[in-house]
């Protein structure tokens, strides 16, 4: 009697000897983790969760990343993908209770650039450059309007005209000056294109936006490299880092920028 070919097929995907993964990621690398989940020979699962995560400080941030870590049936995956770099600490502490891996990276330009050393070499040679990728502009938003941010919860997210009549026209100019003062580090727009599909349109959006801002305007070419090695389970020490049971991440100052520390799982 021939063997039903569901369940052959089914048999086979249940082999250990498949790898089994479950990324959990920022929506900002959307179309890149979904590019390279398309590419791999790993089985993915993911999980996308708001930009907004990085407006609401270290605490609210890890422990939101861990309630999905803690909500992963790990009987169904041979470990747990971080699509996140450190991020203002906000993975710190974070731990599973099979491995938990996360690339070291401290942002996530790093992850659209594909590595450390290429990211390292732009910003000394080119400081004060904001960056643009697709996931930025299609899933920015702005902290003023977020009620969860540390700007909101400091009352900072009013309007001119709130101000003045709350603080006087003064006081309110100083607070406008004040949270403006960002862009007087910045220089330069960079848009990454990552060669995923055509967007033309956003490419010129950023150029656009330079113009009106005064800034010098430059486009990069990303890389899917770091990404596609994380859910490859390529991990080399140099640009990963594994947490095992029984650890958590931890920042570190020198040229690894995460490691691992003992401590009970959350």
């Amino acid at each position: 009697m021939t063997s039903n070919p569901v369940d052959f097929i089914s048999h086979h995907l249940d082999d250990k000897s498949v790898r089994r993964y479950k990324i959990i990621a920022c929506e900002i690398l959307f179309r890149e983790i979904s590019y390279c989940a398309a590419q791999t020979n790993s089985v993915i699962d993911t999980i996308f969760l708001p930009k907004g995560l990085h407006d609401v400080g270290e605490v609210k941030m890890a422990a939101r990343i861990q309630q999905e870590i803690d909500s992963v049936d790990i009987t169904k995956y041979q470990a747990i993908l971080l699509g996140y770099a450190l991020c203002n600490n906000g993975i710190r502490g974070l731990s599973a209770n099979i491995p938990l891996v996360v690339p070291r990276a401290h942002d996530c330009i790093t992850l659209l650039l594909g590595s450390r050393s290429r990211y390292d070499e732009y910003f000394n040679a080119r400081p004060g450059t904001y960056f643009k990728s697709t996931g930025w502009i299609e899933r920015d938003s702005s902290s003023l309007s977020n009620d969860s941010s540390v700007i909101s919860q400091l009352g900072m997210n009013k309007t001119y005209d709130e101000y003045v009549r709350q603080y006087g026209e003064e006081n309110a100019k100083y607070l406008m000056e004040t949270m403006g003062d960002w862009l007087r580090n910045y220089s330069r727009l960079a848009y990454i294109d990552m060669k995923i599909g055509n967007f033309e349109k956003y490419r010129e959006l950023v150029k656009t936006d330079a113009q009106k801002m005064g800034f010098g305007y430059e486009e990069l070419e990303g890389s899917t490299g770091l990404l596609q090695r994380l859910l490859d389970g390529d991990w080399s020490d140099d640009d990963f880092l594994v947490v095992k049971p029984g650890q958590k991440i931890a920042a570190v100052y020198d040229g690894r920028i995460v490691t691992v520390e003992e401590g009970r799982n959350r």
